[in-house]
């Protein structure tokens, strides 16, 4: 029996030395944890052989508490908790409740101090995974810069601040009331009649529509006569401003104007003839299908005709998707918007650009370095003021327009700043004449037979001859400045998407095309038209 008890005594104690030595292994990795977020776990290690090992574990969560038994004792040098799910707004609420007493409520403050204690070690590691530089070439774009774009910000502002105060310092104010309003514009009134004329060409393509609808006149006669509408439309404010010597200022606007018309007539021709072609059945059977040519019915309403022609858009359609109501203290806004950068483009122009330009030589006939540095440095007032006038035009009038009219398709631009070609720049930056152009001239283009390649050059070339006449007529010169300028965008196009497809890289198109388009571009158009007009006056 001794021999029994004093092996039985043997084996007791082996048995509590493993125990220890796998607590004591416990409590290491439980050092080396960082606390969990979710779960507080109290262990309570045995301090004489008598005692009992005690675990308990406490889950803290917004809904659900369980209580620690009032006899638990709890070694604080061995706890591990977080801190973090302990709220104390929830604290306050469950001990207005009752459900947690004052004593269980110190506790857990021990406990919050002893995982803080123990929360970060010296033997935590501190490099878990493999980073990269937040401005490094694969980390870059995955990265938040809106404080470098703040930094930016700050420092265009404080530049231009402090060239615009050197400006005035040196050559004072320069802005003319001549310049946007003088006695030659005031003498105009023959261009502004016109203007106001234009409604007449609208009402007799409805007129045309009318008799289409009640087959009093051919398909024929129907297409003839929408040409003759479409033209004159635009022809005669051509003659009007040839025939008396306006404001170039009065020309462009009602240039702008006619451009207009005539696009907005050529799609609501266009767009009835192909809802005539669709709402007639090529027989009995496909008449009674369920068919959406069947189902499609034409009918002209003059109502539409004039929600059209003053809509913020050039695509005819029956109807249009509407907003509820008018925001008149947002259209508030934007008009105040409007007037500002309106003074700002104004501003800059007179300030600015008539200095630089009326000191310049003609770029094609003067020094080739005199015109290289007129031209960097008229590069920068003229993005100034284009960037001006896009947001005054294609952001700020056209959302007021399309608000007091209860227009909700409202994307009349995309994100063109981001364009890596110059082809993505013209399918964005201008919506209303895009949709327009692939409506109207390139799918039919291509309905037709015509090559992809030269769809795109006919789209071009009818841009360029507008671009023409609302430049060249108002100043009276027919050099095609601008028409070489647009048709100078075809190898553009081919050149930039070569440099895409070879470099894979958009921060290379896309810097291309800033420095083609504003830096070199409009500069030089501003140049030569500038010194052809002055050249004109002094011949007449």
């Amino acid at each position: 029996m001794a021999i029994s008890d004093t092996t039985m005594e043997e084996n007791s104690k082996k048995e509590d030395e493993l125990t220890n030595l796998q607590n004591d292994s416990d409590l290491q990795n439980t050092l080396r944890r960082r606390p969990n977020a979710n779960t507080i776990n109290t262990t309570i290690l045995p301090s004489d052989s008598s005692s009992m090992t005690t675990t308990t574990t406490m889950m803290m969560n917004n809904r659900e508490i369980v209580n620690l038994s009032e006899d638990s004792v709890i070694d604080s040098s061995v706890a591990t908790t977080s801190s973090e799910n302990f709220n104390d707004d929830n604290k306050e609420n469950l001990l207005r409740n009752g459900e947690i007493s004052d004593e269980k409520k110190t506790t857990e403050e021990k406990t919050e101090n002893v995982s803080f204690k123990y929360a970060y070690r010296a033997s935590a590691p501190a490099h878990k995974r493999v980073k990269e530089s937040p401005l490094s070439s694969d980390a870059i774009f995955r990265q938040s810069h809106a404080g470098l774009f703040n930094l930016c910000i700050v420092v265009l502002v404080a530049v231009n601040s402090r060239l615009i105060i050197e400006n005035l310092m040196k050559y004072g104010l320069l802005i003319r009331t001549g310049f946007w309003f003088s006695s030659k514009s005031l003498r105009d009134w023959p261009l502004f009649m016109c203007c106001l004329s234009l409604p007449i060409f609208p009402l007799g393509a409805f007129l045309v529509e009318k008799l289409a609808q009640f087959k009093c006149i051919s398909e024929p006669m129907v297409v003839l006569l929408h040409v003759i509408i479409t033209t004159t439309s635009i022809l005669y404010p051509v003659l009007m401003i040839l025939w008396f010597d306006s404001a170039v200022q009065s020309g462009i606007i009602l240039m702008l104007f006619a451009c207009i018309v005539w696009l907005k007539l050529v799609s609501y021709a266009h767009t009835n003839y192909d809802i005539r072609a669709r709402s007639k059945p090529v027989d009995k059977e496909d008449a009674s299908s369920n068919s959406p040519d069947a189902e499609y019915s034409y009918d002209v309403s003059f109502k539409s005709l004039v929600y059209f022609m003053v809509a913020p858009t050039l695509c005819y359609q029956p109807s249009y998707p509407r907003t509820p109501c008018i925001r008149k203290g947002w259209v508030t806004r934007q008009l105040v918007k409007l007037v500002i950068f309106t003074g700002l483009m104004g501003f800059i122009v007179e300030q600015y650009i008539n200095p630089i330009v009326q000191n310049s030589q003609h770029p094609l006939k003067g020094d080739f370095l005199n015109a290289i540095e007129r031209v960097l440095k008229l590069s920068v007032p003229t993005i100034y003021v284009w960037l001006c006038m896009f947001y005054c035009l294609f952001h700020l009038w056209l959302n007021i327009l399309a608000e007091l009219l209860r227009f909700g398709d409202r994307e009349f631009y995309k994100d063109w700043w981001n364009a890596k070609t110059v082809e993505e720049y013209w399918r964005m930056w201008n919506m209303p004449v895009h949709k327009w152009m692939v409506r109207h001239i390139y799918f039919p283009c291509l309905r037709n037979g015509v090559p992809k390649g030269v769809a795109v050059v006919i789209a071009f070339f009818i841009s360029a001859v507008f671009h023409e006449l609302c430049v060249a007529v108002p100043c009276h010169i027919f050099k095609f400045w601008a028409f070489i300028g647009i048709m100078f965008q075809v190898p553009l196009v081919i050149l930039t998407n070569y440099l895409q497809n070879k470099f894979k890289n958009d921060i290379v198109g896309n810097m291309i095309f800033w420095f083609i388009f504003c830096i070199l571009g409009q500069p030089m158009s501003i140049l030569l038209y500038y010194h052809d007009l002055m050249n004109r006056k002094a011949r007449t």
